[in-house]
């Protein structure tokens, strides 16, 4: 469980930098969403190695970052703002 806690915090990491890097218009600060991948991935590898039990590293450093990418994708914004349409309005 250590090495995938280990292995989760690296992903979760790599993930949250990348996105950070890619997506920096549409995301709060940096320090921000670098806390929100990593917490999001140890919560995905939590959750992931008590459902699927030891043994199965794989399974749970994919769930962690499964996990961490939708807590990234939770905080991204609009790049611009939402037009209703002409039918809506009525």
């Amino acid at each position: 469980m250590f090495w995938e806690a280990i292995g989760a915090v690296v992903l979760g990491y790599a993930l949250s930098w990348a996105a950070a890097h890619r997506l920096a218009h549409r995301l709060p600060s940096r320090r921000a969403v670098l806390g929100a991948g990593v917490l999001g991935s140890l919560f995905g590898a939590l959750i992931t190695h008590a459902a699927l039990g030891p043994g199965h590293a794989l399974g749970t450093l994919l769930g962690a970052v499964a996990v961490a990418a939708v807590v990234l994708s939770l905080l991204l914004r609009p790049t611009r703002r939402l037009r209703r349409s002409a039918a809506t309005q009525t």
